[in-house]
C-alpha cells in the first residue's frame, strides 16, 4: 500500500488523496461503515458496494475473536470469502471493546486479561495475540493492540498507560514482520496516538509512532466523551506532527460536523457506528438536518427522506419510514441505516469533490449550520 496525496486546500489542511491497496484504492477522505462482527448491521455487502460505494468496511478482532473464532475464519479463506466482500477490510484489534464491553479486566505489561461478555470465559490478549488474530482473519489494514483512555483521565496514568501502549507497539512490529499474508493479498499495520487530552503525552506518542515507519497513522482515544472542542484542539496538534505522505486515521468519530471540521485539520479516514446505531433508533441524518422519525410532526409527510441522496433516501417517505420504525419492522431498521450511511459516504464524497474545486472552506461553513438543525 502507499498513499498518493494529489490535493490539498489553500485555506486549511483538508486533502484528497488515494490509499491503494492489493484489494482496490480507497479514495480519501473517507468513511468506514462498522462491520463489526464481518456485518454492517442490516444492510447488505452488495448494497455498500453497488448502491454507496462504499471503498472499505471496518471489522473488529474482539468480536470475531470470540464469534465465530478466527479458526473458523480461516477455514473459510479469511473475512473477505467468508462474508463475501472482496474490497479492502480494516480491523481494530478489540483493545477499545476489551475495556467497553468486557469484565474482570487486568491490564499486566503481557498483554490484557478479561471475561468475554457473551459467557463470561477468560482470555488474554496480548499484542502478539491481536497480529496473529488479524492475520488469520485476513484484514487489508489492521491495528495494534493499546489502552484506550477513559476521559477525564488523571495525568500519571495516562503517563504510564502510554509507556505501555509503546512498548506493546514495539512488540506489534516485531511480530508483524514476523507474519505471511495467508491469502494472497498485502496486509498492513497501522500504530496508534494516544495520550489522552494531554498534549505533551500526544506530541511523544506522535513522535514515537512516527520513527516506526509504518504504511498509515491513526489517532485514538478521541471518541470517549471529549467535548468537541477538545476534539478538535487535540487532532489540530497530532495533524501537524504526523507525516503528510500517510493516510491518517481517525478512530471512532463522528457526527456529521465532527468529520468535516476534523478533515479541515487533515485528517484522511473515519469510522463509527453511529449511522446504523442512530438509524436503528430513528434517528436520520440528512443534507438538511437531524430528523426523529419517531415524532408525530412526519406522520403524514409523504417527502422523500431525502431528496438530495439516491437510492432508498429518495424511493421512501418519511412517513412510510416511521410507520415501519414504530412498528418495529425489521425493514425499518435496514432503510435507516441505509439512509444514514449513504448520507455519510456522500458527506465525504461531497468534502472530495470541494477540496479538488477549491471551495472546502465555503462549503463546509455553509453546510455545516444545517447539519446541525433538529428538523
Amino acid at each position: 500500500m502507499f498513499f498518493k496525496l494529489t490535493h490539498t486546500s489553500s485555506k486549511s489542511n483538508a486533502r484528497v488523496g488515494k490509499v491503494l491497496t492489493n484489494r482496490g484504492k480507497i479514495d480519501t477522505p473517507i468513511f468506514m461503515p462498522v462491520g463489526t462482527s464481518g456485518s454492517v448491521k442490516g444492510v447488505f455487502q452488495e448494497d455498500l458496494d453497488k448502491k454507496i460505494n462504499a471503498q472499505i468496511i471496518l471489522s473488529n478482532n474482539y468480536h470475531l475473536y470470540l464469534r465465530p473464532g478466527v479458526d473458523l475464519i480461516n477455514e473459510s479463506g479469511g473475512l473477505h470469502k467468508f462474508i463475501n466482500w472482496d474490497k479492502p477490510i480494516l480491523t481494530d484489534s478489540g483493545g477499545y471493546q476489551v475495556f467497553s464491553l468486557s469484565n474482570n479486566v487486568k491490564i499486566k505489561s503481557e498483554g490484557v486479561y478479561f471475561s468475554s461478555h457473551i459467557d463470561g470465559s477468560k482470555h488474554l490478549f496480548t499484542p502478539e495475540s491481536v497480529i496473529q488474530s488479524q492475520n488469520k482473519i485476513g484484514s487489508d489494514i489492521m491495528m495494534v493492540l493499546d489502552e484506550c483512555l477513559p476521559y477525564p483521565c488523571e495525568y500519571s496514568y495516562a503517563k504510564n498507560s502510554l509507556k505501555l501502549t509503546h512498548e506493546w507497539l514495539d512488540r506489534s512490529v516485531v511480530e508483524f514482520n514476523k507474519t505471511k499474508d495467508l491469502y494472497g493479498h498485502k496486509q498492513f499495520m497501522f500504530p496508534i496516538v494516544q495520550g489522552g487530552t494531554f498534549k505533551d503525552l500526544r506530541t511523544k506518542s506522535a513522535e514515537y509512532i512516527i520513527s516506526k515507519d509504518l504504511q498509515g497513522n491513526a489517532i485514538g482515544g478521541l471518541s470517549v466523551g471529549e467535548p468537541k472542542e477538545v476534539i478538535y484542539e487535540n487532532v489540530d496538534l497530532v495533524c501537524s506532527l504526523l507525516p503528510k505522505d500517510k493516510p491518517r486515521y481517525l478512530m471512532g468519530v463522528g457526527t456529521p460536523e465532527n468529520i468535516l471540521e476534523c478533515i479541515s485539520l487533515g485528517i484522511d479516514m473515519f469510522d463509527c457506528v453511529m449511522p446504523t446505531r442512530n438509524g436503528r433508533n430513528g434517528m436520520l441524518f440528512t443534507s438538511e438536518g437531524t430528523i426523529n422519525i419517531k415524532n408525530k410532526k412526519w406522520e403524514k409527510d409523504f417527502s422523500p427522506i431525502d431528496p438530495n441522496l439516491n437510492y432508498y433516501s429518495s424511493k421512501y417517505s418519511k412517513a412510510y419510514l416511521r410507520h415501519l420504525i414504530l412498528s418495529k419492522e425489521i425493514l425499518g431498521s435496514q432503510i435507516a441505516s441505509f439512509h444514514n450511511l449513504n448520507f455519510y459516504l456522500w458527506l465525504v464524497n461531497e468534502a472530495r469533490k470541494n477540496i479538488i474545486n477549491g471551495t472546502f472552506e465555503v462549503w463546509k461553513n455553509k453546510l455545516i449550520p444545517k447539519l446541525n438543525n433538529k428538523l
